[in-house]
Parts: C-alpha cells; structure tokens; sequence
C-alpha cells in the first residue's frame, strides 16, 4: 500500500474526527472513542484505540490495541471487543477499514452501556422480590408444628423458672438473715403435686387410711332415734284445764 492511500484515509478520519485524532506516525494513529451516546445515570466509557497500520495493509489486518480512558472495561469486554473488530477486519480485507472498526466499537460501547443499566434494574427488581418475600414471611410467621412447639414450651419454661429465681433472690436482699434462711428453706420443701409425681401411691395410701380409722355412721338411724325420744318425752306431759 502506497503512503498516498493511507495518508487519503487518515484524511477522510480527520475531517470525522477531528479532536479525537492523534497522528503518531505515517503508519500509526490514536483516536479517542466513546458510544453513540451516553447513558444517564450510567458512568461514562471512553476508550483510545491504537491503529498499527503494516505496509500490506489494507490486504492484512492492522494492529489493534484498546486502553480506557473513562469508565471501566474488564479484561474479558476488553477481549470480546477486540475479537470482534478483528472478525469486522477480515470481512473488510482489501478496504480501508479504519472507520468501520470506529463505528463498531461506538456502537458496542453503548450496548455494553445499555447492558449495564438492564443488568442493574434486574439486580434492583431480585432485591425488592426478596425484600417482599422476607417481609410476607416475617407476617406470616413460622408453621407451629409438634415438634416446634415442645421445643418453645421447653425454652419458655425454662426463661421463666429463671426469671422466678431472679424475682425470689430479689425479694429475699430486702429481709432480715433470719428471715432470708427461713423462706430459702421453705422454698427446699416439695409441695403437694412434687410429693405425689415423687409417689404416686400416696393417694391410695392416704385412702387406705381414711377406711381403715373411721366408723362409718348411718344418718337415718339416728334421726329415728331422736324422734323416738321427742315423742315420748311428749306423752309424758298432760295439760289440765284446771291448772
């Protein structure tokens, strides 16, 4: 390729570009690139493309190389996209292909822009389907199962014995010693409920006792009695008119 030709080109991206051009050599130009449009809401992205153009050129493919200016481009984007402009390339062999690989990187750039802004509102709708999720279960509450259950009864129980202890000792610092040793003393001692889950005999025990030391007394014998005594201390006493 004649310096003639390429020096037309580099004419040509000069009157596009004209202060995102850098002439470094006869065969070497920068130009700064950014997409179509910028997105709002969105950092912006700019890119300087390097352009190594060899003496076979337009009939091989030039030197490419891809810096950010402004934004972030992660290895990968930054790969994908200069894989890109070298299949673009290969489809231009033969023609000057400088403005076709511009363009295509402007167009990518607000893709991967548009991509961005798409990927975070899909992030912000997961976040508020999971934020409604958490909320619908918090109000709704955990499923109460037997097992669930006895496992709050036991915790429940034992929060509350304590909290009992706390209460009683609590209590007790505002008595005398004597006092203090006293209630300790009596809150040792089993109650009546303790007694009997200790011997559940104790309540045949106890009725056993009751037959065995009472006499049984029969109500209608002793109202007769009493009647029969009334009636004949009543015939016993006569009324005279002349008293």
């Amino acid at each position: 390729m004649s310096s003639e030709v390429l020096a037309e080109e580099f004419e040509v991206l000069d009157s596009i570009y004209p202060t995102e051009l850098t002439k470094l050599s006869d065969k070497e130009i920068e130009i700064v690139v950014e997409p179509d449009e910028q997105i709002s809401g969105e950092d912006d992205l700019r890119l300087l493309l390097r352009v190594i153009y060899p003496d076979s050129y337009p009939d091989v493919l030039p030197e490419l190389s891809l810096d950010v200016l402004e934004g972030a481009l992660d290895d990968q984007e930054s790969g994908d996209l200069i894989s890109e402009l070298n299949t673009i390339g290969e489809e231009n062999i033969g023609m000057a292909m400088t403005f076709t690989l511009i363009s295509h990187i402007r167009e990518r750039l607000l893709m991967l822009l548009q991509s961005r802004v798409e990927q975070k509102r899909r992030e912000a709708v997961e976040k508020e389907r999971l934020e409604i999720e958490a909320e619908e279960a918090r109000t709704r509450g955990t499923p109460v199962t037997p097992e669930a259950f006895l496992s709050w009864k036991s915790k429940f129980d034992k929060e509350m014995a304590a909290r009992r202890v706390i209460e009683q000792e609590e209590r007790l610092k505002v008595l005398p010693g004597k006092d203090r040793d006293e209630l300790r003393k009596i809150g040792t001692r089993l109650t009546g409920r303790q007694l009997f889950e200790r011997d559940r005999n104790l309540a045949t025990s106890d009725a056993t006792l009751v037959e065995e030391g009472t006499t049984s007394i029969d109500i209608s014998q002793y109202d007769r009695t009493a009647n029969e005594s009334e009636t004949e201390e009543n015939e016993g006493l006569h009324f005279s008119d002349s008293d």
